[in-house]
């Protein structure tokens, strides 16, 4: 077997990596870490850090959402809490907003929105 090419592998530490800020409709909406450049931002797997205080722009998701949080605190926007440990799951079509009161790190997996910018 042959060693695995530089350029077929990126590697990044979450404490240490440079994430991105994104922006939905014009307004910032966290940042993402991701280290697959052929999906859009914001699309596939990534690590996405909200700051404190911080609520998401409302979206719908094609395709399942899951995600992971890794630290700190969640909630969507019909009361559900989540924090360390949580691993989520949301339907295909779902609708939701979220709002972080101290700060996140959240792993994502998830298909483009349908109003997410290109």
């Amino acid at each position: 077997m042959e060693p695995i090419k530089t350029e077929d592998r990126r590697v990044a530490n979450i404490r240490e990596a440079t994430f991105t800020p994104i922006e939905t409709d014009g307004k910032p909406d966290g940042e993402v870490l991701q280290l697959n450049t052929a999906k859009p931002l914001g699309a596939g797997f990534y690590v996405y850090r909200m700051p404190p205080g911080h609520t998401t722009v409302a979206h719908r998701h094609k395709g399942d959402e899951e995600f992971l949080i890794l630290e700190g605190d969640l909630m969507d926007n019909d009361g559900t809490e989540y924090g360390p440990g949580d691993l989520v799951w949301l339907r295909d079509g779902t609708e939701h907003h979220s709002t972080t009161r101290n700060g996140c790190l959240i792993a994502v997996f998830a298909e483009m929105p349908e109003d997410f910018p290109s």
